[in-house]
């Protein structure tokens, strides 16, 4: 029989066993599920215990590396979850010692959401060689690779991987336009070339890559360089499969894949099929698929844990809107859990038509952490705020850091109007600068040593107290016995979801007493008791598919009286500062609190001239909409 060639993919002899022969060039696998999986189904809220389970088996797989840390995991485990990161590295280490482990890093911004100062970056990096990471694939969201320099320096003093990334994004459908074409993105992978990285990654955040061209990327890349290329791309658009395959017959050297419960939707493709689909190819990865298949049984365990994390709001598991509004999974869910707490839902499609306009305004900007919550949250700020379209009457601090020059050069100039609006009385001055954001920064490090000295043990509590200042308190004074660890912190186990499970149940099959309506149509409400706790539970008048929620019943708190002077929250969010006190007199202008909502800073200011009062909040607070946040008098 005569084969057909498939770009660098051949057909070869077929052989199913596990021990069969290597393959001439085998296309190596790199696993997502501890990172990266988890984060675009979960929220990023699997937890250590749950990996420990199968983790010595994924060390026995073969994979090139498995991702292990960095994206958000490390904001997420401290603030949400009550767990150390920097112990996550050094227990799966201990499981899997080898398989090289890989994180990503966002340069400058490190794992947070702002550009840091060099003594911060390099501490971290420092840490994290010493901890166990052995690859680091670091990208900026604007493809500004000064943003690498010095994290690249630090990692390669240790020896270690340091893999270069392109940031994949597009204004049109496909790749092409005035912007994001083929040249773009050759000759952004050579300046990493240039730059000296071990390997170039594409990383598409969104799932924006089409199968033909990525192999049309590929092959013009091939011709240029024999640094190895490694594909990152998501499902969410249903062409993740489609693109891996095309890139592989092109001669990509690396590809991302998720086991199969932790793949798909918003996540990544799956490696089960990849392996049975390359045997009999000269790209065999080389697989045992039943190993695989073992391990997916095991992790499908632990899944039912983190089901009530699932916001999917289709029943497709593939949302092809990508491709025309092009929103990543992770900024998607930031978007839509921001209207909701403001009740503006239904501004959804508002926010879809403004963001490209204010994408625009800001550069044409990849959306990419922190870029996509930039333009994001900006874009909701503009939707619901504006009493004219390009108003910018609530320009977020991450806009006037971006306009000022803090996150590095845009792909186009920023909208000229909106850089000089965002700069009027901008601390470091109305310029904008073109230097590498991390030499005009002071350094930090000393500062946070001096402010948390009786708190922080160790070096690694430091790192975490410079990058989350306020969280990472919380999170120490849990760590260290100072505070009680909130319920909503502790791990949900195997036993709470039977319980709701067989609640649910119950409550579909009419064996609870049906409570009074909550005035939904398509929801009844049912106080019940489960181990001497009420609980309210909403079920479906019928029993169609509609998903059932349930929640702790709370006493509803009388709805604070607001006085004349009084500044509310128009957006919820927690409390990182107040910059004054009750009793200080203040001037119109003047920030008076800084509050965190989706990772973005929003300054609010006194808009009179008075005394402040009526301040009752601390930093690390959550307030809801229309809480009061100070008043004046």
């Amino acid at each position: 029989m005569i084969y057909d060639k498939h770009g660098s993919l051949i057909m070869t002899k077929m052989d199913y066993s596990a021990d069969r022969p290597k393959a001439e060039n085998p296309i190596k696998i790199q696993d997502l599920s501890f990172r990266d999986g988890h984060q675009s189904l979960f929220a990023t809220r699997g937890r250590t215990e749950d990996m420990i389970p199968f983790a010595e088996q994924m060390d026995e797989v073969g994979f090139h590396a498995i991702e292990t840390w960095g994206g958000a995991t490390f904001d997420t485990m401290h603030r949400y979850l009550g767990e150390d990161p920097w112990e996550r590295l050094r227990t799966l280490k201990k499981y899997m010692p080898k398989t090289p482990f890989f994180m990503l890093l966002r340069g400058q911004n490190v794992v947070g959401y702002r550009n840091y100062a060099d003594d911060v970056v390099e501490n971290f990096v420092q840490r994290a060689c010493d901890n166990g990471m052995d690859i680091f694939r670091c990208f900026d969201a604007l493809n500004d690779y000064r943003n690498f320099e010095t994290a690249a320096k630090v990692v390669k003093r240790n020896g270690k991987h340091f893999q270069g990334t392109i940031c994949y994004t597009l204004t049109e459908p496909r790749l092409g336009g005035e912007v994001y074409n083929i040249d773009y993105y050759v000759n952004k992978a050579k300046e990493l070339m240039e730059f000296g990285v071990d390997s170039i990654c594409i990383k598409d955040m969104a799932g924006l890559i089409a199968p033909y061209d990525i192999y049309n990327l590929v092959v013009e890349l091939k011709k240029i360089t024999d640094i190895p290329l490694n594909l990152h791309t998501h499902f969410t658009s249903g062409m993740g499969d489609l693109a891996i395959f095309k890139a592989i017959e092109a001669g990509v050297d690396i590809v991302d894949t998720c086991m199969s419960p932790y793949a798909y939707r918003t996540s990544h493709a799956a490696i089960e099929p990849l392996v049975i689909s390359l045997l009999g190819t000269n790209r065999d990865t080389g697989l045992d698929i039943k190993k695989l298949s073992a391990i997916s049984a095991q992790m499908e365990k632990v899944i039912p844990k983190y089901k009530h994390l699932d916001n999917s709001p289709k029943y497709a598991i593939i949302d092809t809107d990508v491709i025309l509004h092009q929103t990543p999974g992770g900024m998607l869910s930031n978007l839509v859990n921001q209207l909701k707490s403001m009740d503006s839902l239904h501004r959804l499609d508002d926010v879809f038509k403004m963001l490209p306009k204010v994408r625009k305004d800001l550069g044409q900007i990849p959306l990419v952490t922190p870029t996509s919550q930039i333009v994001g949250v900006q874009t909701v700020n503009n939707v619901l705020f504006d009493s004219y379209e390009g108003e910018y009457s609530r320009i977020t601090q991450e806009v006037k850091d971006l306009c000022y020059g803090l996150y590095g050069k845009t792909t186009l100039p920023i909208n000229p109007e909106l850089r000089k609006k965002a700069l009027k009385d901008y601390p470091r001055g109305e310029q904008h600068i073109e230097v590498r954001p991390g030499s005009i920064l002071e350094p930090e490090m000393e500062g946070v040593r001096a402010t948390f000295k009786d708190l922080a043990k160790d070096i690694d509590d430091e790192v975490l107290l410079a990058l989350y200042p306020v969280t990472g308190k919380k999170f120490l004074k849990i760590k260290y016995g100072l505070e009680e660890m909130p319920e909503d912190m502790k791990a949900k186990t195997l036993e709470d979801v039977k319980k709701e499970e067989e609640l649910i149940a119950k409550a579909l099959s009419g064996e609870l007493k049906v409570g009074v309506s909550n005035g939904n149509a398509e929801m009844q409400e049912m106080e019940v008791f489960v181990d001497g706790e009420s609980f309210t539970v909403s079920i479906p008048n019928t029993k169609a598919t509609t998903r059932s929620v349930w929640k702790k019943k709370e006493a509803k708190e009388a709805k604070e009286t607001v006085k004349e002077g009084a500044c509310t929250a128009p957006i919820p969010g927690m409390i990182v500062e107040f910059k004054k006190k009750n009793g200080d007199q203040v001037k119109a202008g003047e920030i008076v609190v800084v509050l965190e909502a989706m990772k973005m800073m929003n300054n609010f200011e006194a808009n009179k001239d008075g005394i402040i009062s009526g301040i009752k909040f601390d930093s690390g607070d959550t307030v809801v909409k229309g809480d009061v946040l100070f008043t004046i008098d």
